[in-house]
């Protein structure tokens, strides 16, 4: 996905907001949810973000985004974002996050009351020892988020 820095996109030092990045990387994590899963998803979750440099206005920001673990109903996308100056094609990271997505179907396969209702995703195929290591880190993960829900209900 690419997306073009715009002043409607900026704070007042002409970089992009923070939460502007992260309502694309949501967009780029579902596109990539959808088309791995064959469902609509929703997000239940975002890793931390730590922003590394800018991008100012006038300034692309492309974002590539990869399933890296899928569940019984979500799957772990990552996204990358990178800022690129179109004049001379300087290319540089900005920001990477993990995000969690839930598949859901609605109305007939979703319980007959048209609420949406998870549903199970396709499994992944990891290749290679890219993908494996990924997956495995995403396990990792999940066990964490899972174990800090557990905590935070008492």
């Amino acid at each position: 996905m690419t997306e073009l820095v715009l002043p409607t996109h900026a704070n007042s030092l002409g970089s992009v907001f923070g939460g502007q990045v992260l309502a694309w990387i949501d967009l780029a994590a579902a596109i990539c949810a959808q088309r791995h899963t064959g469902h609509l998803v929703t997000t239940a979750g975002v890793d931390e973000l730590s922003f590394e440099r800018p991008i100012k206005v006038g300034q692309v920001a492309t974002f590539t985004a990869r399933v890296t673990a899928a569940f019984r109903t979500s799957i772990e996308v990552l996204v990358r974002v990178d800022g690129e100056d179109a004049t001379t094609g300087e290319r540089w990271p900005c920001v990477s996050a993990f995000v969690t997505l839930v598949a859901v179907s609605v109305g007939g396969d979703g319980g007959g009351d048209g609420e949406p209702r998870p549903c199970a995703v396709p499994g992944l195929l990891v290749a290679t020892d890219e993908d494996r290591a990924l997956a495995l880190a995403a396990g990792e993960r999940r066990a964490q988020r899972l174990a800090r829900r557990r905590q935070a209900a008492g």
